[in-house]
């Protein structure tokens, strides 16, 4: 009888007891994508620094530098930012997605109560780039290529930085303490910024050859308009007006009801700054339904919380002396609003009209080569427009409008222009599979549940500009940094190292490599991609 191919090895040969000559599948040690980094619009690093926040102490600051190299403004992202990355997150399927907005905003905090800093390289490359704006996209632009070693100029027409997170976002939102520090870490790298000084048209600055480069950056800033017919006596102003004027110290006069046309995130801000104006009513004028609103839902919640109401179904068909004539809506099966002529009257001091933004694009009507269309200019995949050397972000280019995305245009931008000016354009590494909640084992993970940010009491809030969403503490932060599961990407946690019935798992020393499977003992079982908690070793058939 035929003996088994393993009995028949000589002792001393170099296959005898190696079992790894059995296998057919081998385990290989794979990084799978994070679905919240995959979900993040600035391209943050999540699982990297949440994974360092962990450990607390001096991992705080690791963490902190995880994000600063993706994203400049950690502790505004952790005030304004919707959190797509919870949205995407594994360990909703589990119980409740991880706080990573919360923890951003702790280490944000932490960043400037620590007076961390970054620094640019010590040698420039001796290439000027012009930015127009500084809003968010612009700062961003700014905060990477001067990291690059180029020298910045930001013009900005308005007297202060920040953009629409100055002039758009409320004070109960974003504290300015904390919008002054993070721009002025950026300026602290060599930005040189020009404020009061409106760019009227790009040709023009980009032809003496000062800048060897211009990323656009101009926010949203004109405030649509709608044709209402008025009386003489109404009182009507647009939301963008609103916001910017409460900026920059001269209050708008509202009385005692005000009425507020429009479904989005400014118009819950117009809505819940009127509040705090001193309205006794603040009523949201929409012509779709509470499911139809763009506004996101936390800011519908904290607008009915303060006292403001809505009214769903309605438009708008005339303003008059203390009153607005509303027509009722209907949808029809497409889920299309329809009037139906049904009127009904609201009292009303003042019309805010909350109807979306729109670009100011006069800067490039001399630029043939730019294209606009829908209000925006088009770009390239490397954010270039039809002029050499001229790039645009943020709100000026065809995206969703937010102050991530915005960032995450800078960064883009910055990348791009950085290509263009060393003659070797940027490429974009590959992205890795993503890790699916299908690849992990959930059951390894302990009960959990998440720790939310408290919030200023909702008749506090009423009448005064406070923040309202309260940070976590240290504890409540690293609670929550630990509710990470790791989807996709070892953490150590041993587990491959102990189940392998043949201890063909090697742990090394080696933070770039943890493990190592000695391929000539193990026999291809699977059990260490059966038990990894966080999917981050897959089987592959063996070439043969």
């Amino acid at each position: 009888m035929e003996k088994p191919f393993a009995i028949t090895l000589d002792v001393g040969s170099s296959l005898a007891n190696k079992t790894g000559s059995w296998r057919t599948e081998r385990a290989v040690y794979t990084d799978r994508l994070p679905p919240c980094n995959h979900g993040c619009p600035a391209g943050e690093n999540i699982q990297q620094w949440l994974y360092d926040a962990e450990e607390g102490g001096e991992g705080y600051e690791r963490a902190w530098r995880q994000i600063m190299l993706d994203n400049p403004f950690p502790a505004i992202m952790g005030r304004v930012c919707y959190h797509p990355c919870e949205t995407a997150c594994n360990r909703a399927e589990l119980d409740e997605a991880v706080g990573i907005n919360s923890v951003e905003r702790f280490l944000g905090d932490e960043g400037i109560g620590q007076g961390w800093t970054v620094e640019a390289p010590p040698g420039r490359t001796g290439k000027r780039v012009l930015i127009v704006g500084a809003g968010p996209s612009g700062l961003s632009a700014a905060y990477f290529l001067a990291r690059m070693g180029h020298e910045v100029t930001i013009r900005e027409a308005g007297p202060m930085a920040g953009g629409m997170m100055r002039f758009g976002i409320p004070k109960y939102r974003l504290p300015r303490d904390v919008l002054d520090a993070e721009v002025q870490r950026i300026l602290d790298l060599g930005v040189e910024l020009e404020l009061d000084s409106k760019v009227e048209d790009v040709v023009e600055a980009g032809r003496d050859g000062e800048f060897d480069a211009t990323f656009l950056a101009i926010g949203a800033q004109v405030g649509k308009r709608a044709y209402i017919p008025a009386g003489s006596a109404a009182h009507m102003l647009d939301a963008v007006s609103m916001l910017h004027d409460m900026e920059t110290g001269e209050k708008p006069l509202l009385g005692r009801r005000v009425a507020i046309y429009g479904g989005g995130n400014t118009a819950m801000d117009a809505a819940r700054t009127a509040r705090r104006l001193g309205a006794e009513e603040a009523v949201v004028v929409y012509r779709r339904t509470r499911e139809q609103m763009p506004a996101h839902e936390t800011e519908v919640e904290e607008a009915e919380e303060e006292g403001v109401m809505m009214r769903w179904l309605s438009t708008i068909k005339q303003a008059g002396d203390g009153r607005l004539v509303l027509e009722k809506m209907e949808l029809d099966e497409s889920g299309f609003p329809q009037p139906t002529g049904e009127f009904d009257e609201l009292e009303s001091d003042a019309l805010v009209l909350a109807l979306g933004q729109e670009c100011d694009l006069s800067l490039v009507e001399a630029a043939d080569d730019i294209e606009v269309e829908d209000g925006v200019v088009a770009v390239g995949p490397d954010m270039m427009t039809g002029r050499p050397g001229v790039f645009a972000g943020g709100d000026m280019v065809p995206a969703e409008r937010s102050v991530t995305i915005a960032i995450g245009h800078g960064k883009k931008a910055a990348r791009n222009i950085d290509g263009y000016l060393r003659g070797e354009p940027f490429v974009h590494p590959p992205v890795p599979e993503i890790a699916t909640f299908e690849t992990l084992n959930p059951w390894y993970y302990a009960d959990a549940p998440r720790t939310h940010r408290p919030k200023l009491d909702a008749v506090r809030r009423q009448d005064s500009f406070d923040e309202v969403v309260v940070g976590f503490d240290e504890s409540n932060a690293l609670f929550e940094a630990r509710r990470c599961m790791s989807c996709g990407n070892c953490f150590s946690c041993d587990n491959c190292f102990g189940v392998c019935p043949d201890n063909a798992v090697l742990k090394l020393d080696d933070p770039n490599e943890r493990y190592r499977i000695d391929l000539d003992f193990c026999k291809g079982c699977g059990i260490c991609v059966a038990e990894c908690p966080s999917g981050a070793i897959q089987m592959f058939p063996e070439q043969i």
